[in-house]
């Protein structure tokens, strides 16, 4: 029910500002307001007859049909303010204003929430609520005039499952103004009446404009400081931090609240467990994990803050991702690890990954509305107690990749829930245009992966991740990635060589495997293709064509056995030997595609250069070989290699084994 003067919201605390873009940021409009029609699951309230439709039919209709509209940018009036034009309606049903009521309803001891919308003219005040389904609801409804707030008291008891809040504004005879609007609650966070601090930390490696970008960002957002005890850079590049030029400018803002620590390179776990140590160090409540090269919305800073304050215990609370150059596509609403395959997995099989909320914004995507429970946040975003990292420990030393789920997982093991949070996000360099599996980064994804499948997986032998590493190896053999295959199997020596190496392998090892590039024609790019020799065959292969179909599911083992037993005995064209065979774009840079021809030109995922792959029967018998017998000794030993690492965990993410490799790697402070 709506109110101007019955609710007094003096004592409540703000639990979330409605916000707007900045005015650089017009193609981000659809994240903040909405001017389309609201068009929710519509599902019937008859199921006899023609009346009949089910929940898919219903949803297919809804995007089918769905709207979103763009608000015009010369409306906004400032971070907390905008127009409506007369007759005209907006929306803040969107990712960053609406209020996620079944994640405060879920982890927080909130029943009640305040929304407190002031305005300024004439218009009507509209109020709506949707179900874990997408079904919108209206719930209240103000019609307003002059300088005006009204004050609305909603429960939070219906969201069990998922939902959201919202309020439209509608202008009626004249304009109206938005002043500002905000979402209150009258509970007392679980960190005292004050709210929490964080250590903000950015893990960064040359990516220097990016740092500097978001240092400016949040000295010119200075309130949301209030909320963080440091601003912490973690610089392991040569490019340093400190040596740009608009460095000086750019940290005057945060005087007493800014620091750089330079070390050694110690990948991102290196850098992130050193955010971990120092935010224990320095007291603070939480430390906040960041990537470099993203755009951080400020005011996520203080979303993760305050809701983390809020839960009923210590919860690791991450933000979402958006695209940095397409930037209404959401990435991913939450993620989990398939525990059979100790695999990234989606939490529902409904999540579209890479979500463009600029065609169907929140109110016109059903599977939004359903609260996501997941395993683990991505580091690009995560906040992370630190009386959690005082029970449960570091990172593991991991360099990069399975560094965050593996945490995730552990945290989850000790009664740690880890929350993906709507309306906190940031704009991250998409991993569209990457391929990380292959070249020197395949080396960490083999041995993490294995290393979390042996310390959390709940199945004999690991479930399905040895089956899958052994088709891997056979799949990047006969794709001629040689050098990726070579840096797999020292993960897989390194990985039955015990968990003793791993802090160690974080200075040592990525030098001995890109030194070991030089070895393999595969691992060479070059940016001009004119560099290569012209692609050269006696007659075009395949009759001309290009239909590069993938063998059924039904024929793939006699398939990859045949294609293994050609590319290892049949000798190699000799006129491949000097020319390759054809050129492949990146979009067809497919084992089963690869794995037909002796030799082939090959763009990379960003476009950037080209490899040439040449099929080498020894090396592809000799590492095949070697694979069968490390996969086999991994099988023979997998029980005490689980219980070596599962004991060592806790000493290798402790805090004095960090102590002594960050003293071995630290090269200097600078605070300012």
């Amino acid at each position: 029910m709506s109110s101007t003067t019955t609710i007094d919201t003096s004592s409540q605390r703000t639990l979330q500002r409605v916000i707007l873009p900045e005015a650089v940021q017009t193609d981000v409009i659809p994240l903040y307001v909405d001017a389309g029609m609201a068009s929710g699951v519509q599902l019937p309230t008859r199921e006899d007859g023609d009346a009949h439709k089910t929940f898919v039919q219903a949803t297919s209709d809804q995007e089918k049909t769905a709207d979103s509209s763009r608000a015009d940018a010369s409306d906004l009036l400032g971070r907390r303010s905008t127009q409506i034009a007369k007759g005209k309606s907006l929306s803040f049903g969107t990712y960053f204003n609406a209020f996620p009521a079944s994640y405060w309803r879920r982890w927080t001891s909130l029943r009640f929430v305040t929304l407190s919308v002031k305005t300024q003219g004439e218009g009507m005040i509209i109020v709506y609520k949707s179900n874990a389904r997408g079904v919108i609801q209206r719930v209240d409804a103000a019609v307003v005039s002059g300088e005006n707030e009204a004050v609305f008291k909603l429960s939070l008891n219906p969201f069990s499952d998922g939902g959201w809040y919202w309020f439209d504004l509608d202008a009626q005879q004249q304009g109206f103004t938005l002043v500002e609007a905000n979402w209150l609650g009258d509970a007392t966070p679980r960190t005292g009446e004050n709210g929490g601090k964080a250590t903000v930390q950015i893990t960064t490696m040359n990516k220097v404009e990016y740092c500097i970008n978001n240092i400016r960002s949040l000295g010119e957002n200075i309130d949301i400081f209030d909320s963080i005890k440091e601003l912490l850079i973690v610089d392991q590049g040569t490019d340093k931090v400190q040596d740009h030029p608009d460095f000086e400018k750019v940290v005057a803002p945060l005087a007493g609240k800014f620091r750089i620590i330079n070390q050694s390179n110690l990948g991102g776990s290196g850098g992130f467990a050193r955010g971990m140590y120092e935010s224990v160090n320095n007291g603070s409540d939480y430390v906040l994990l960041l990537d470099d090269d993203v755009v951080v919305e400020p005011e996520s800073i203080l979303r993760l803050v305050t809701f983390a304050d809020y839960c009923k215990n210590p919860t690791i609370v991450g933000g979402h991702m958006f695209d940095m150059y397409d930037r209404t596509v959401l990435h991913a609403f939450g993620e989990v690890v398939n525990p059979w395959r100790t695999f990234y997995d989606r939490p529902h099989k409904d999540m579209t990954l890479g979500h463009d909320l600029g065609r169907h914004n929140l109110r016109n995507t059903h599977w939004l509305h359903r609260r996501v429970d997941v395993d683990y946040n991505g580091w690009w975003m995560c906040l992370i107690p630190t009386e959690v990292i005082k029970e449960i420990g570091l990172s593991l030393p991991l360099f990069l990749k399975w560094d965050d789920a593996e945490y995730g997982l552990r945290a989850k093991e000790a009664g740690i829930a880890t929350v993906s949070f709507p309306g906190a996000g940031l704009w991250h360099v998409s991993w569209v245009d990457k391929d990380d599996s292959v070249g020197w980064q395949a080396y960490f994804h083999e041995r993490n992966r294995l290393i979390t499948a042996l310390i959390h997986s709940p199945f004999e032998k690991g479930g399905a991740v040895m089956r899958e590493s052994l088709f891997l190896d056979v799949k990047h053999a006969l794709s001629m990635q040689y050098y990726t295959e070579e840096g797999r199997l020292m993960a897989l020596e390194d990985l039955l060589s015990g968990p003793e190496h791993l802090h160690d392998s974080l200075s040592e090892r990525l030098p001995v495997i890109r030194g070991k590039a030089a070895n393999y024609i595969d691992a060479q790019l070059k940016s001009d293709i004119d560099a290569y020799p012209q692609p050269k065959t006696k007659k075009p292969p395949f009759k001309g064509r290009r239909n590069f179909a993938p063998p059924t599911y039904k024929n793939l083992l006699p398939w990859a056995v045949k294609a293994v037993g050609r590319q290892a005995f049949v000798p190699v064209d000799k006129m491949a030997q000097e020319n390759p065979q054809i050129q492949l774009s990146y979009q067809e840079n497919r084992w089963w595609t690869v794995s037909r021809f002796d030799s082939l030109l090959v763009t990379n995922a960003e476009g950037t250069g080209v490899f040439w792959y040449k099929r080498d029967p020894e090396q592809l018998r000799s590492k095949l070989a070697k694979a069968a017998s490390l996969h086999a000794k991994l099988f023979k030993n997998w029980a005490s290699l689980r219980q070596q690492y599962r004991d060592a965990a806790a000493d290798v993410a402790s805090y004095e084994a960090w102590k002594k490799t960050f003293d071995k790697h630290t090269e200097s402070e600078l605070t300012r």
